[in-house]
């Protein structure tokens, strides 16, 4: 088995699930430490600042550092500051992309008259916000949204998650949406950036096939899918790529 410097890894379904931590998840972290191993927590929840996830984790017993957080909130952030340094943005979100935003200087305007509408999961959606989204789209805004997730678990089922307030935008526009989380590149470029190690000794560890597996397979970096939350081991042999290593649980890749 090949030897990694750096790893990504994903949150929801690989560290814990809700608010319940995955059983081997802190040894797993504390090997990877204990190793010297370059670590990043990358995450679609753009909800988030990286010290609420932090803390999140420490409280579940697994030891993180806000500076070891990266968001799909943050990759957004970084990827509007280049692309229209000087633009003003009109932002359907929560804290984490506001914070995010923020930080990287972006201006954030309430005009339909604007660059760019960036979405985010927003628990408090409304159909004013989605529709001052709209025009803004209409009279020429660039559509950039921070994940492509349809829907995400919650205790009583499926709920929508940004993936499907953007596609409202969409449908109502004819725009398609430039989408930055997990499956995409993007947040794997700028996550490798901030975690300072090449594509050949990094890896990718998560659950979910559909975004963090086709993230690293997308960005040409290899991966580590484990078995603890959305894709269950017994879809592996229908995978149309596979991923370069799996486990049941991480505690088998530390043995």
């Amino acid at each position: 088995m090949k030897e990694y410097n750096g790893y990504l890894i994903d949150l929801d379904g690989t560290m814990y699930r809700g608010n319940k931590v995955i059983e081997e998840a802190p040894s797993f972290i504390k090997k990877l430490r204990q190793e010297r191993k370059s670590l990043l927590f990358l995450t679609n929840n753009s909800s988030k600042t990286p010290e609420q996830v932090a803390k999140k984790l420490t409280m579940l017993g697994i030891e993180a550092k806000p500076e070891e957080v990266f968001t799909s909130s943050m990759a957004t952030a970084k990827y509007v500051k280049k692309k229209l340094p000087h633009g003003t943005c009109f932002v359907i979100g929560e804290e984490g992309l506001f914070d995010a935003l923020h930080r990287e200087g972006v201006q954030i305007t309430d005009n339909v008259e604007c660059d760019a509408v960036i979405m985010g999961i927003d628990h408090q959606i409304t159909y004013e916000k989605l529709a001052k989204a709209s025009l803004a789209v209409q009279k020429g805004a660039a559509l950039i949204s921070t994940n492509s997730d349809n829907a995400f678990p919650s205790e009583q089922g499926l709920v929508p998650g940004n993936g499907a307030f953007t596609a409202v935008i969409t449908v109502s526009t004819g725009v398609e949406a430039q989408f930055i989380g997990k499956p995409e590149t993007i947040i794997v470029e700028e996550a490798l950036r901030v975690l300072g190690t090449s594509k050949s000794e990094t890896i990718l560890v998560g659950d979910n096939y559909n975004t963090d597996i086709r993230a690293g397979i997308n960005a040409g970096i290899d991966t580590l899918m484990v078995f603890t939350g959305v894709t269950p081991f017994e879809q592996y042999e229908e995978l149309p790529i596979k991923p370069t290593y799996y486990v049941k649980n991480l505690n088998e890749w530390l043995s």
